[in-house]
């Protein structure tokens, strides 16, 4: 049966007014849903806010007994490892790698956890001496060329571990086989970094004032996998000595930045550039660089828990990341080291800027970006 023209136009015209209307209906409900969820998140970053703020408060008398404790340790653990050196000189006659067999002796960990406290489990990492001083010293420069695609040897004072100078693989003439250093009259240490390690590994020689102190050392390319069970040694001391630190990275914007720096890297190398910060419990870190950063910078991330130790680390190769929720509050550092230039061995070495945003926010944003 034909319908006629008005009954055709009114089907119509009803077909189309219910599925307006539908479209209509539905628009409106994915704006409740998604009005909705955002009140839960704005909810749950209020939650965080309130907590930040009240916790923040019963912190800080902790944190200053944290950081008289974390000063007096590092003044006698200190003195006990020199102590320790001038007893068993056999100890500065070798190349010492930070591994598991290292980690065995008792002294070991508060060393570390004293002088160098936020781990780079990025780098294979060796350490020399001390040694007496009068002229030069020379580091077989081809060893360490032919075990790592970038690495620093850095010089330092001692006792006091202050940076005098440093070997970056990215300056050097790559025909010498060996690079020296003039120095003063004194005592001084190495301490050795292999980024992007090859398969066989090999610590330098080093020749002081023209005499062999040590020889080239092989080192198993697995050496840092003791890394994955490191969290295991975590105990209340460690808790206190580094408790201080997360408290005053949250106060960082009231602190002086010399002084925050100084107490997070206290031995940072010379030739990196570094990005820090601090994560409540239960939040990610989202990491945006731009194009010419990813391009430029091998970048290298670590999540270390509030005893500074290490929980998660990866290379970022690309322009966002995004880790997972923190269990427990802690911090992470990034290392950023430039590349060679691929049509020579010169770096490109520019300042990198950053900005948080979202800090209090289930996930913090993090932007890192070259000036240009």
């Amino acid at each position: 049966m034909l319908r006629s023209r008005e009954e055709n136009f009114f089907l119509n015209n009803r077909f189309y007014c219910y599925t307006q209307l539908k479209l209509i209906l539905g628009e409106r409900e994915e704006e409740r849903n998604l009005k909705l969820a955002q009140r839960i998140n704005m909810k749950s970053d209020r939650k965080i806010i309130t907590n930040n703020r009240f916790s923040l408060i019963g912190e800080i008398p902790l944190a200053i007994l944290s950081l008289f404790f974390y000063k007096a340790m590092k003044f006698i653990v200190g003195n006990l490892y020199t102590f320790y050196l001038t007893v068993d000189k056999k100890k500065t006659f070798q190349w010492r790698v930070l591994s598991a067999e290292n980690l065995k002796s008792s002294l070991s960990l508060p060393v570390l956890m004293t002088k160098g406290p936020r781990w780079n489990t990025h780098a294979i990492i060796g350490t020399l001496g001390p040694f007496s001083v009068k002229e030069s010293i020379a580091l077989d420069t081809e060893s360490a060329k032919n075990s790592a695609g970038s690495w620093i040897a850095v010089i330092y004072s001692f006792p006091s571990y202050q940076t005098i100078t440093s070997l970056e693989s990215d300056r050097l003439n790559s025909q010498d086989k060996w690079e020296t250093l003039k120095l003063k009259p004194g005592k001084y240490s190495i301490g050795l970094r292999y980024y992007q390690w090859r398969d066989r590994v090999n610590l330098p020689a080093v020749t002081i004032d023209g005499v062999e102190f040590v020889s080239s050392c092989p080192v198993p390319s697995d050496t840092n996998n003791f890394y994955y069970d490191l969290i295991k040694h975590k105990n209340w001391f460690y808790l206190a000595l580094h408790y201080y630190i997360f408290t005053i990275l949250r106060l960082r914007k009231y602190l002086p930045e010399s002084f925050v720096r100084n107490e997070y890297l206290p031995v940072g190398a010379p030739d990196t550039q570094f990005v820090y910060g601090y994560l409540m419990r239960g939040q990610s870190l989202q990491i945006e660089s731009n194009s010419s950063l990813v391009k430029n910078y091998n970048i290298y991330l670590t999540l270390y828990d509030r005893s500074s130790l290490p929980l998660f680390w990866s290379k970022i190769e690309s322009e966002k990341f995004l880790t997972q929720p923190i269990e427990n509050h802690g911090f992470y550092l990034i290392r950023l080291r430039s590349k060679p230039n691929l049509e020579g061995n010169s770096a490109i070495k520019l300042p990198i800027e950053s900005q948080l945003k979202d800090e209090d926010s289930l996930v913090q944003r993090l932007q890192i970006f070259l000036p240009y």
